[in-house]
């Protein structure tokens, strides 16, 4: 083959040159992530904690998206745009959840040696994470304080916290349907964590005892996907914890594995789960 014909079969060279940044950096920020990662100790294991803990928020960060996408559409009737946001936080949680294998099998001695570095610092103080929880109906106006010095971030929080949760939005959907949610539920004040409800389970029995290709029963299905996720993620977060410290206290001050085994034994949308036994 000659060195023109050759040259014809060959892939065109993507455009190399470019003013400034790439257009990739333009729009990924690529080096201000790959930037943002400084150890406090000399332990090679601290660079993967640190890289994971902050991939972990990053994904905090789109899931609160997404359920904030999902609630908007409950609040409008449009419940197949919710499905379908519930859906990809699934498959962003089991992502978020694979975040504890580089974690998962630290030892005592391991996590010790940079241990240090947190100083005051706890998973329980990231500010994502307890959106997350709010949007959950795990609602804790005591949760804000430690945000007060971070003015955006307790903004953002204090909304959130007196903003119907997505469960909310879903109950209100139910009532609207014609299930006989009470109206202490509809009505109840929603920066309070919400407490299961007798008529909302048999609101739920009835659902899944009706046609299970409804809009509704589809709907329960992807939050009950959700539901176990959330449930997985702490068990991991629990079982990840025990292995690298056992029951010390936890790192600014929490209560370490105590907290985390009383979080574990807790239902996200609670009524979902019990509503099963009745149909």
């Amino acid at each position: 083959m000659s060195h023109e014909a050759q040259q014809a079969h060959e892939p065109e060279t993507p455009h190399l040159d470019f003013q400034g940044t790439t257009p990739y950096e333009d729009y990924v920020k690529a080096d201000v992530l790959t930037h943002l990662q400084h150890t406090l100790s000399d332990d090679p294991g601290e660079m993967v904690f640190l890289v994971t803990t902050q991939v972990m928020e990053l994904w905090f960060t789109v899931i609160v998206h997404e359920w904030d996408t999902a609630a908007d559409a409950l609040r409008e009737d449009r419940v197949p745009v919710a499905v379908d946001a519930l859906k990809r936080s699934a498959r962003e949680l089991e992502a978020l959840n694979a975040s504890w294998k580089p974690l998962g099998q630290l030892t005592p001695q391991q996590f010790n040696s940079y241990r240090s570095a947190l100083g005051e610092g706890s998973g329980f103080q990231s500010a994502m994470y307890r959106r997350m929880e709010f949007l959950l109906g795990e609602k804790s106006a005591s949760m804000l304080v430690p945000h007060r010095g971070a003015p955006r971030a307790h903004a953002e929080l204090e909304k959130a916290l007196h903003e119907p949760s997505l469960y909310d939005e879903v109950l209100r959907l139910l009532a609207r349907r014609g299930h006989a949610i009470p109206e202490a539920v509809l009505r109840r004040d929603v920066s309070l964590r919400y407490e299961p409800s007798a008529e909302v389970e048999a609101a739920w029995a009835a659902v899944y005892s009706g046609d299970p290709g409804d809009e509704l029963a589809r709907l329960g299905e992807a939050l009950s996907d959700v539901a176990e996720l959330v449930w997985r993620w702490r068990n991991d977060h629990l079982v990840a914890t025990r292995r690298a410290m056992g029951a010390k206290p936890g790192t600014g001050g929490s209560a370490g594995v105590a907290w985390l085994e009383k979080r574990a034994r807790k239902n996200v949308f609670p009524e979902l789960w019990t509503a099963r036994s009745y149909v």
